[in-house]
């Protein structure tokens, strides 16, 4: 025989959680993210660790950070590390990376070539052409749809 179907106990779902409309970032405290900072960064530079360079900034990233300055800074950093790399180790610098480096490597990339110097078109594309050899078009799809910048 069937059950009885007056039971309403499937009803308490609340449909307005899943709401668009009614969606809200995550909340992060300014205090929560840590900008690398500038002399570490120097420092591994000067001593020929450009990867570990690399490493420390994507790992320290201020993507959530409300702080333009800090993202400014970080953008700058990374941009100068990617230009102390030869041509012949970015292979191997991306093939060091976890996937979601790799994404915020895409990122501080795509926020350079938004408004690139004259140093930096050339070694964005060639940091670009690994990234996506890695990456691949999952990671670009990613970083063109995540709300969150760098």
């Amino acid at each position: 025989m069937s059950k009885s179907t007056s039971t309403t106990i499937f009803r308490k779902v609340n449909i307005d959680e899943f709401d668009e409309n009614n969606y809200q970032d995550e909340v992060v405290e300014a205090d929560q993210v840590a900008v690398p900072a500038e002399e570490e960064i120097e420092r591994l530079l000067n001593s020929k660790k450009n990867v570990d360079a690399l490493q420390l900034l994507l790992r320290n990233a201020p993507i959530t950070s409300k702080n333009q300055v800090d993202k400014d800074k970080a953008h700058q950093l990374v941009i100068r590390v990617l230009t102390m790399f030869k041509a012949s180790e970015v292979g191997d610098a991306v093939n060091s990376l976890d996937s979601n480096s790799i994404d915020i490597l895409m990122k501080y990339i795509y926020r350079e070539f938004a408004a690139p110097s004259e140093k930096s078109a050339s070694v964005c594309l060639t940091w670009h052409e690994k990234v996506y050899a890695v990456g691949g078009v999952g990671s670009i799809i990613r970083v063109l749809t995540d709300r969150k910048g760098v």
